[in-house]
């Protein structure tokens, strides 16, 4: 019978010849499942566009030049790659909408009320040409950006800067779609801000 994980043993060794086992000075066995942690600090630079336009106006906007991505491609995404899928994202606008999330509903928990909404906007076939080679990119597409209503009535749009994102992979395949993306994001941003 195999002991338990976490189970202890007469040895101490760290990798016992004599049990075969990989346990610590205290006994404990471990599977000789090894993991490792590294941190790094890396740089966002985080963009504020304020706007005198209503959250309504801002938002609608926004929905009406990104178009939300459609069934047919979430069908095809969902299926896996086939040609028909590479012609829709080749057709596919710069953007689009994934997803959103009411955060302003969130705040009724605490007795407020607020407009706020978070999307998570880009291409999937965008996305799929910085994961292809670093896949760790997958982390930050889509980007995220949220809309809210200010407290002097007009709206924010934030975001963190593309390129700032994904530069910090240290790949210049990807770091240089970043920079396509800051580029089309501030504009549909800055357009929907008016």
């Amino acid at each position: 019978m195999l002991p338990s994980s976490g189970a202890t043993y007469s040895c101490a060794a760290a990798n016992c010849s004599s049990c075969g086992w990989r346990h610590d000075a205290a006994g404990r066995i471990y599977w000789g499942v090894s993991a490792s942690t590294s941190r790094q600090t890396v740089q966002i630079a985080h963009v504020v566009i304020t706007s005198t336009k209503s959250f309504a106006e801002v938002r609608s906007t926004l929905e009406n030049q990104v178009p939300w991505l459609d069934d047919e491609t979430r069908g095809l995404l969902r299926d896996g790659v086939t040609d028909r899928l590479r012609q829709r994202l080749k057709a596919a606008p710069t953007l689009s909408i994934f997803e959103a999330r009411d955060h302003g509903m969130l705040l009724g928990l605490y007795g407020q009320v607020r407009s706020a909404v978070q999307y998570e906007i880009g291409n999937p076939l965008t996305a799929s040409s910085m994961t292809r080679y670093v896949l760790g990119a997958g982390l930050y597409a889509p980007l995220r950006v949220i809309i809210y209503e200010g407290d002097d009535g007009g709206t924010r749009i934030e975001y963190d800067l593309p390129s700032s994102l994904f530069g910090q992979f240290g790949d210049e395949r990807v770091t240089e779609v970043g920079h396509a993306l800051d580029v089309a994001l501030g504009r549909a941003l800055s357009a929907a801000a008016g």
